[in-house]
């Protein structure tokens, strides 16, 4: 059994319209039980790895990802990434807004180019960044996302995506 912890505003999403999402979750062979008051949802199945995919499609609902996004994590070569916005500024809310402000960017224009450039989906929630992807695609929205993060200029980040994009197009067609 496996229990994680989501935020009460995102426990509404976890069920989904008419238990919708939690039902889908529930058909890859965990049981799960939500308690809406605190937000603790507790995994239970008996495959191990079923309950760690079914940990990790909550965790990514919980960090503001929409259940068609976080459900691609039960597919083959999908994980799941979270970075800690704090740990690169500190705990000062107005520093965390800030540096959300830069991996946003203006209009959501850097989060777009990042999503589009490596294929992943990218979520800003609290104090945190989510990333799912393949690997590949997570592997480069990580280093881009910790640019911003370390107080790279965009220019340079929308650089190395562009490299990126290209490296991950010749390594899918087997060039690379």
């Amino acid at each position: 059994m496996r229990y994680v912890k989501i935020p009460r505003d995102r426990v509404a999403v976890l069920v989904g319209a008419e238990g919708s999402v939690k039902n889908e979750i529930e058909s890859h062979g965990v049981a799960l039980d939500i308690d809406s008051q605190t937000g603790d949802v507790a995994i239970q199945g008996d495959d191990a790895l079923a309950e760690l995919d079914a940990e990790q499609v909550i965790r990514a609902i919980g960090r503001g990802f929409s259940p068609p996004h976080a459900l691609r994590l039960f597919r083959e070569n999908h994980y799941f990434e979270l970075l800690d916005m704090r740990d690169f500024v500190g705990k000062k809310s107005k520093d965390v807004h800030r540096i959300a402000g830069r991996v946003i960017g203006k209009n959501g224009r850097t989060r777009m180019a990042i999503e589009e450039a490596t294929g992943v989906n990218l979520s800003v929630y609290g104090t945190t960044v989510g990333i799912i992807g393949d690997a590949r695609g997570v592997d480069a929205a990580v280093q881009a996302v910790e640019m911003l993060l370390n107080g790279a200029d965009h220019a340079t980040v929308y650089r190395f995506l562009q490299r990126e994009k290209q490296r991950i197009k010749l390594e899918e067609f087997g060039l690379r």
